[in-house]
């Protein structure tokens, strides 16, 4: 038999059930209804952020990232219990830990209601603050704070790009939040592992998500095609672990070594992971980074940032179909010089890249059909970009002629060559685009340099720089040779090698190569 004192949990209506004497029973509605109040869990809702020690809920477990307004609370929201409006002669009853429901979060105790109610900010990945997470906050909002009130700032230039480009590809829109952490939304961010621009890409993954660098163009710093790339990047970083912490922590430190470092763990959740020392700090860091970040950022007037947010970007675009000099084209919009390189900071030359067929130019807005009318009627030949070209080892005339889109003739008549050889170290004047046939006149050829828009010094014409290259297993001089294209003789001549002497592991040879090939 079951004592009138003895709370019973009812399963049917989820709640601490009592037996109470009729005489008591008034009181006791009281006491039942405050413990069902605190026993409720609040509807759902978009997740918000709670002080957390619990488990958060997982992120969607679909094999594609979801959407913003898809994903699910990172914790639900306890009431308190509300106060009895009588004393009960029946005890209160004690909940035990095991008697709360599973994945529930515990917060504090909310204040007293007023008369309006506060509006939380939402968040459509996981989100939680714990110890690391608060420690963030107050590094971002003592020890960096003018720096951070900067980046909060500019991000007002590209948040409302980036956010359409990750709700175009089906992301999180607060995935965009990374760029704060990696660049201060800055394309022009370069890092000592020579990581570039906002999204701060690698040579090797930007290039593998099709982004084009070189020494004309580097699109790591272009806020709309860098900002496709993490899109995919990070699409596929969820795709491999179905979770964004990890995925998060794959950005930093690549998918490999999050990988490996979960084989060895045995842990599947990055807080799991966290604790172990499989990771290195800055990865472990990351993920509370970025979620400190994103929790100032969407409500920065709580942390005391008055914010003056820039403007956000806009521009016109045009089709530019060979290589043109940006003062010609600034000139044509009716606009600085400036202006142009500012909106296009992945150009890292004065002109639009060789080899890039209908490059996208971004233009000040309403400026496209002014620049339209104007170059149409600039003549061909004024168009015409002018580039000097150092021979290197193992170019011809014909070669060169590929590379800039032009024929070995026309480089002949130009240069006032009777023969078709070149040697290595000369310098010739190099047409770029669709040139004017050239006749061999000198005082014609002459005059069309001369009026040309703009001659150009090439851009990987400098000296070569040394690099220390340390001997790998399984190398050989002609290995090493062919891979920084130069010759064995050549690096025998460097290291004071005899026609008769070996390389071994560990060695360290000094090479003379260029920029691009180190």
């Amino acid at each position: 038999m079951v004592d009138s004192r003895t709370p019973v949990w009812v399963a049917s209506r989820n709640a601490w059930s009592f037996p109470v004497k009729p005489i008591t029973a008034l009181a006791g509605l009281g006491v039942l209804l405050g413990i069902a109040a605190c026993a409720s869990p609040a509807p759902p809702r978009t997740a918000t952020l709670t002080r957390s020690t619990a488990v958060t809920a997982p992120p969607p477990v679909s094999p594609t990232p979801p959407t913003h307004s898809s994903a699910p609370a990172t914790s639900e929201r306890i009431p308190a219990a509300a106060e009895p409006a009588l004393q009960a002669p029946v005890p209160t009853p004690r909940l035990e830990p095991e008697s709360l429901p599973p994945q529930v979060a515990i917060i504090d105790e909310p204040s007293p209601e007023s008369d309006e109610e506060e509006e939380f900010p939402t968040y459509d990945v996981p989100i939680i603050l714990n110890a690391s997470v608060e420690a963030h906050i107050d590094y971002f909002n003592t020890r960096i704070r003018d720096k951070f009130e900067l980046w909060l700032s500019r991000s007002g230039r590209y948040l409302p790009l980036m956010r359409e480009i990750f709700r175009g590809h089906g992301l999180p829109e607060d995935l965009v939040f990374v760029a704060l952490i990696e660049s201060g939304f800055n394309p022009y961010a370069y890092s000592r592992a020579r990581a570039v621009g906002p999204w701060q890409f690698m040579k090797g993954t930007g290039r593998k998500y099709n982004l084009r660098i070189d020494e004309w163009i580097d699109e790591r710093r272009d806020p709309v095609k860098s900002t496709h790339a993490a899109a995919a990047y990070l699409k596929d970083l969820y795709a491999m672990f179905n979770s964004w912490p990890l995925a998060l922590a794959s950005y930093n430190a690549g998918e490999g070594r999050v990988g490996r470092a979960m084989a060895r763990s045995k842990a599947d959740d990055f807080w799991d992971l966290r604790s172990t020392h499989y990771l290195r700090p800055e990865t472990r860091n990351y993920v509370p980074k970025f979620m400190a970040a994103t929790i100032i950022a969407k409500n920065p007037e709580k942390y005391g940032f008055t914010l003056n947010y820039h403007e956000p970007l806009t521009f016109d675009e045009v089709t530019i179909d060979r290589p043109t000099d940006l003062k010609l084209i600034a000139k044509a919009a009716g606009v600085s010089y400036e202006a142009v390189k500012e909106l296009n900071p992945e150009l890292r030359q004065s002109v639009t890249p060789i080899n890039y067929d209908d490059y996208r130019l971004k233009l000040p807005s309403g400026t496209k059909v002014t620049f339209e009318e104007a170059f149409a009627n600039i003549p061909e030949w004024e168009k015409t970009v002018w580039v000097k070209h150092m021979v290197r080892r193992g170019e011809t005339l014909a070669s060169v002629a590929r590379k800039y889109g032009t024929t070995p003739a026309t480089l002949r008549d130009i240069n006032h060559m009777t023969k078709s050889r070149i040697r290595v170290g000369a310098t010739i004047l190099v047409p770029t685009g669709n040139p004017p046939e050239v006749a061999e006149d000198d005082s014609r050829s002459q005059a069309s340099i001369s009026s040309a828009a703009l001659v150009l010094e090439e851009p990987m014409g400098g000296p070569p720089k040394p690099l220390r290259y340390r001997v790998k297993q399984g190398d050989t001089l002609w290995s090493i040779a062919k891979r920084f294209n130069t010759s064995v003789g050549q690096i025998r001549k460097w290291n004071g090698l005899g026609s008769k002497s070996t390389i071994r592991t560990g060695q360290r040879l000094t090479l003379y190569v260029n920029a691009e090939q180190s």
